[in-house]
């Protein structure tokens, strides 16, 4: 058994490093350094402690048949049927920011904007898990609302820089809400648990020219108020 590595970044350089990687190794990561990152994890804060977040993980066999199950319902065109209802367009600011992160990344791609074959293939990508070996399913009850998904967020970050920490990458996936049938039936998982959204983690192949994607961030200023009186 392979001793899980200590990491030996500082938290700071751990936020500087995180991205969203889309294209990982075919190399899986080791039992125990998983095991070492979910572990830190758990230390992330929630409401009352009340540690809403239900996780799974798929790797292997699993991990091949979700992707194929995704990714045949993809091709099919299968409506989604999400769990949790969710903001589908963006307006304002918040759409001009997402405007240009996909112009950043289909840049990378070379995909033009007039390129909807390329567009397509590229979110087919998606349920392709990016060709990461592993895939975190992150799950709250569905009685639960926004803010006791704001805990499960938290946890997502906190567990992300932990990734990023251990020397892995990640991405976490809004499209991996759109079928949680299939990660119910693949966990057997009770029918009250719902599906947020899923992470892909592994090693970043950086042959891969989407990972080559950077994003900026809008100044303090526009983001944080500070007053005194």
């Amino acid at each position: 058994m392979t001793k899980a590595s200590n990491p030996s970044m500082s938290l700071k350089d751990a936020i500087s490093h995180r991205r969203s990687v889309r294209g990982f190794l075919p190399k899986a990561v080791p039992t125990e350094t998983m095991k070492a990152i979910f572990e830190l994890a758990q230390m992330a804060p929630s409401n009352c402690n009340t540690q809403p977040w239900h996780v799974l993980v798929a790797s292997g066999e699993l991990r091949d048949q979700l992707r194929d199950q995704f990714v045949e319902r993809a091709k099919s065109g299968t409506p989604s049927t999400p769990d949790f209802n969710y903001v589908s367009r963006f307006e304002g600011d918040y759409r001009g920011r997402q405007v240009e992160c996909a112009a950043a990344l289909y840049g990378e791609m070379a995909i033009a904007r007039d390129d909807k074959a390329g567009r397509n293939r590229a979110a087919l990508r998606n349920f392709e898990l990016f060709d990461a070996p592993h895939v975190a399913f992150l799950c709250m009850d569905r009685s639960f609302g926004a803010t006791i998904a704001v805990d499960v967020g938290i946890y997502a970050q906190t567990l992300m820089l932990a990734m990023t920490a251990y020397g892995l990458s990640s991405c976490a996936m809004g499209s991996l809400r759109s079928h949680p049938d299939l990660v119910r039936d693949a966990f057997d998982l009770d029918d009250n648990m719902g599906v947020l959204f899923g992470v892909c983690f592994g090693y970043e192949d950086p042959e891969v020219p989407a990972n080559n994607t950077r994003t900026s961030r809008v100044p303090l200023s526009e983001a944080v108020t500070f007053k005194d009186h």
